[in-house]
């Protein structure tokens, strides 16, 4: 079967390295322009356009996929579907018309449509996630889906420890439904919840909530956003890693106790494990106590 993939993410790229070895590999890949990424702002390409010239793929980076142009490229590959995942901007009509297009969508849809489902599904406290693979319409990670696998998240797992398990799921599950091509099943009206993209509010801890839940947005976070909190001065210590404990300083003030460095909160405290000081280097937070004393 003759695809074409469209993608951006590391999380799009470990998947289309999955369909590249796969016995229907895309004669085209589409992704994202080159945008500054990182510290240090630099044009990079995305991850996937990296990938597919690893892969020895034709690759096209248009401003957006929409145009008649972009159509047009598409339309010479003689695709007999698009795969997607993780592409970064809506796909619309009459592309969405032009050829099926069948979506990785890393959760149990229709619970955590949008753009962080990994990361809201952390922050919530649910038990598993998983991957969908659906057919993409103009509405929101609304199509029907054909298959979907469950996986467990783990009491202490991150983003970086959970996603490369989904990857794995979801370029396996991709190319079953390429091989078997499932029926579609309507998505249920119940259950249906949004993972919003997160802004800067998101990564911010309220020292105003309960430790259970900044532990978790922690966890969400880590290592490809970040959590942080306001110091004093209003200057952001970044935080890498936290853990929940019984008690500490009041709510929104740091403290010390054998050795650890704590972050009062609504019912006790949240230890910080690894901290950023602004401009420096990551740390754990007993080094930042010897480094950094406490109002």
């Amino acid at each position: 079967m003759r695809t074409v993939f469209f993608g951006t993410s590391d999380f799009a790229a470990a998947v289309l390295r999955r369909l590249a070895v796969s016995e229907h590999p895309p004669v085209l890949v589409l992704s994202r322009p080159d945008a500054r990424r990182g510290r240090g702002r630099r044009i990079a390409a995305p991850p996937v356009a990296e990938a597919a010239r690893g892969l020895g793929l034709e690759v096209v980076q248009p401003a957006s996929v929409n145009t008649d142009e972009a159509r047009a490229t598409v339309a010479a590959a003689a695709p007999d579907v698009g795969c997607v995942c993780a592409y970064g901007a809506l796909i619309r009509e009459p592309l969405l018309s032009d050829l099926e297009l069948l979506n990785v969508h890393p959760s149990l849809l229709p619970r955590w449509r949008g753009a962080a489902p990994l990361e809201r599904a952390i922050m919530a406290g649910d038990r598993e996630t998983g991957v969908s693979i659906m057919r993409l319409v103009a509405e929101l990670d609304a199509g029907p889906v054909c298959l979907q696998g469950a996986e467990a998240i783990e009491p202490g797992d991150t983003y970086g420890t959970l996603a490369p398990r989904l990857e794995a799921l979801g370029g396996e599950l991709l190319v079953r439904a390429l091989d078997e091509r499932p029926a579609f099943v309507p998505q249920p009206h119940d259950g249906v919840a949004y993972a919003e993209k997160i802004e800067g509010a998101d990564r911010t801890l309220d020292p105003a909530r309960p430790a259970v839940e900044l532990e978790r947005v922690v966890r969400a976070l880590s290592p490809h956003v970040g959590a942080r909190i306001v110091l004093a001065d209003a200057t952001t210590l970044g935080v890498g890693a936290a853990a929940v404990a019984p008690s500490g300083p009041p709510p929104g003030a740091l403290g010390e106790r054998d050795g650890a460095l704590l972050l009062g909160t609504a019912d006790g405290a949240l230890e910080l494990r690894q901290v950023q000081p602004p401009g420096g280097r990551a740390m754990a937070g007993g080094d930042f106590l010897r480094g950094h004393p406490l109002p």
